[in-house]
């Protein structure tokens, strides 16, 4: 049994039941442990969450930096960004569920320390939406409201979005893109 294992059946008891309401026995049976052997892998609900948070964001902070290193304009990185982003928030759909709704569960000094780590990750986007006014390709924006506003969207899709539905992952993550980068307004609509 790996430890992967039992982060990833965590994650789908977590996101089906709820941090709180999902116990130690749900995972082991996911698992197919016992209770008792499940301890021998991990300390407790806690030390699993936060594992489960700190590889979500490892995995969202490694995306977006692959994407910031490259040379393209700072809208395609833009792009790019909300691209993987969309991809995997519905690939790890557990996991993306519980960074997302379950991060309050974890007690405050974990909190704090996840809180950080999660800070650091809206920085980069917030950096590259800078780079895209500094660039003149973006208007002059509150970089931080205009990075709550992307990532809130996108965030959001985990309670609606369902693979096999009218629209796949890339076409939503375009659609989120053009709204965003483009707006509402039609070049007649801003004329007005």
């Amino acid at each position: 049994m790996q430890r992967s294992d039992i982060l990833q059946a965590a994650a789908q008891a977590f996101r089906q039941k709820g941090y709180h309401a999902a116990s130690m026995q749900d995972i082991a049976d996911a698992v197919q442990l016992q209770k008792a052997s499940l301890y021998h892998h991990v300390e407790g609900k806690q030390d699993i969450l936060l594992a489960i948070l700190d590889h979500a964001l490892d995995l969202l902070i490694t995306d977006l930096e692959e994407v910031i290193v490259t040379d393209l304009p700072p809208d395609q990185k833009l792009r790019q960004a909300m691209h993987s982003y969309v991809g995997r928030l519905t690939q790890d759909a557990d996991l993306a569920a519980v960074l997302l709704l379950e991060y309050r569960s974890l007690e405050p000094k974990t909190r704090a320390q996840h809180i950080k780590r999660r800070d650091h990750y809206e920085q980069i986007w917030r950096n590259l939406i800078k780079e895209g006014v500094e660039a003149n390709i973006f208007q002059p924006v509150d970089e931080a409201v205009a990075t709550f506003a992307l990532l809130g969207v996108q965030n959001w899709m985990i309670t609606w979005f369902k693979l096999g539905g009218p629209l796949t992952a890339q076409q939503l993550a375009d659609r989120f893109c053009d709204l965003f980068l483009h707006g509402l307004l039609t070049t007649e609509g801003r004329a007005k």
